[in-house]
């Protein structure tokens, strides 16, 4: 009975239902009115304000050609449609399109839709429009949600944005596009490591060289004289901003041809290893194809270098003597390159005073300088490095410390003790330390790298060598950290 009771219940819902679906309708007291015709390409009724877009990649006069014939084409296309009307023609040359930087009359185009003065923009292909999927499918999204909506038509492909049924096939295609760019990425990055793994490195254009028949570096004499005075200047203590106001002055030429030194041109000159005849590849390396964007190579990419590659402008010393007061410069030592003072006498023997702006000298540059402190005693030497015996008298029932290592008690109390912190490029003395030594706050920094200690000894503020290592509020010190950046992967 149930079941035939909902079974009725049902049909009776049905019949409920096909009831209403046959209304008729009064017209009386009807009114239709239909959507507007949407846009399409191949209406010609429609008024249409154009932009025609249009690009090559590279600078090469052969894509020079293909730009001028794609302007000239579509002008006439346009003319062909009655009412189409050409706003503007918006050109990229040697552009890249997988990506909006640089792309000036591509930017110009999209703010030109958004402000309403652009209805459709027509361009060859997908990959003329971008070369990258989140940008092209972005932009052509965008620009048909404006009000009135903006179509993109691609001619090769036959695709226009504001159709529907498209956005499978576009999508499609500027994944293909995107993906093209970075075959070729690959391909150029397979044969400069093919140039490199086989003895031929790049060797682009460089002030003081040219290339003769076969691309090897040979001096220009026109120009090298000016590296050479670059380098003389850079060494007696000019900076580089000098240089580059003499050179100006002097009327020299840069590699690219002009008179407009600047103190970074300078820099990039003194910095270039192929003025002492080596040359190291991949200094650089391109991080992403989208974006283009370049990073110095720390390890991330193969590295060559070949040594003696051509004929040197400077001597090598002079090279690596210019490229350690590059690398001081940074932290602020403005000095003609120093010598490392070593203590030759006393409790502190052989001990090395630290230049702490200084970041040209090297472990080995420290030792040395330590161990000629000992050089009329050799025996010093020898006992610095023997390790001392330490004898220790146990009685019975004593602790069984064979085995052990003594460690020295200022490792663990360092509240009440004199101590020194080495962080991460600072250095620190701790409050007792900074009372002890109190007006007496500047020090310098001293090391024995053969005994394997460290020191610090008050010095007089016009030390060239001194550092502040305190503070004063209130007539209190205060511990002030001590950059150590210049040298503190070095002497640690």
């Amino acid at each position: 009975m149930i079941d035939i009771y909902k079974q009725t219940e049902r049909q009776r819902a049905k019949a409920r239902t096909r009831k209403r679906m046959h209304v008729e309708i009064d017209q009386e007291n009807y009114e239709y009115k239909p959507a507007d015709k949407p846009i399409d390409y191949y209406d010609n009724d429609t008024q249409q304000n154009v932009g025609i877009y249009v690009r090559v990649s590279t600078d090469d006069v052969r894509q020079t050609t293909s730009f001028e014939l794609q302007k000239q084409y579509y002008e006439e296309f346009v003319i062909q449609h009655p009412n189409w009307k050409l706003i503007k023609i918006y050109a990229d040359e040697g552009i890249s399109g997988t990506s909006l930087k640089h792309r000036d009359a591509f930017n110009e185009m999209i703010a030109d839709s958004r402000a309403g003065k652009l209805s459709l923009i027509i361009t060859k292909s997908v990959s003329r429009f971008a070369r990258n999927v989140v940008d092209c499918i972005g932009l052509v999204r965008d620009l048909a949600e404006q009000k009135p909506p903006v179509g993109v038509f691609f001619e090769s492909e036959c695709i226009f944005s504001l159709n529907d049924e498209s956005q499978m096939a576009l999508t499609f295609q500027a994944t293909m596009a995107e993906e093209e760019s970075h075959t070729r990425s690959r391909s150029m990055e397979t044969s400069l490591r093919m140039r490199l793994d086989h003895g031929i490195p790049l060797t682009p254009k460089l002030l003081g060289y040219t290339h003769d028949e076969n691309g090897n570096l040979i001096i220009n004499p026109e120009e090298a004289p000016t590296v050479k005075l670059a380098f003389c200047m850079y060494l007696y203590g000019y900076s580089s901003q000098q240089i580059a106001d003499t050179l100006n002055a002097l009327g020299r030429k840069s590699y690219l041809g002009n008179v407009n030194w600047t103190s970074n041109a300078v820099v990039q000159v003194l910095r270039n290893e192929r003025h002492c005849g080596d040359v190291v590849t991949r200094k650089t390396y391109t991080i992403s194809y989208r974006t283009h964007k370049s990073a110095k190579n720390r390890g991330e990419r193969p590295q060559s270098t070949y040594h003696k590659h051509h004929e040197a402008i400077v001597s090598r010393d002079d090279f690596i003597a210019v490229q350690r007061m590059l690398d001081n410069a940074k932290y602020k030592n403005k000095s003609f390159l120093p010598e490392l003072r070593v203590i030759d006498s006393g409790i502190l023997k052989g001990f090395v005073v630290i230049n702490p702006r200084w970041a040209g000298f090297k472990e080995g540059d420290y030792f040395n300088a330590s161990q000629s402190a000992y050089i009329e005693d050799e025996n010093d030497v020898n006992t610095a490095h023997a390790q001392e015996e330490i004898k220790i008298e146990v009685e019975a029932g004593d602790f069984d410390l064979r085995g052990f290592e003594i460690t020295r008690s200022e490792f663990f109390d360092s509240v009440n003790r004199p101590c020194i912190t080495f962080s991460n490029n600072q250095i620190m003395l701790n409050t007792e330390c900074v009372r002890k030594l109190g007006e007496k706050n500047y020090i310098e920094l001293l090391i024995n790298p053969i005994e394997r200690k460290f020191a610090i000894r008050t010095t007089a503020k016009s030390n060239r060598q001194a550092v502040i290592c305190s503070k004063v509020s209130q007539k209190i010190y205060y511990t002030k950290p001590i950059p150590s950046a210049a040298f503190q992967n070095t002497v640690f």
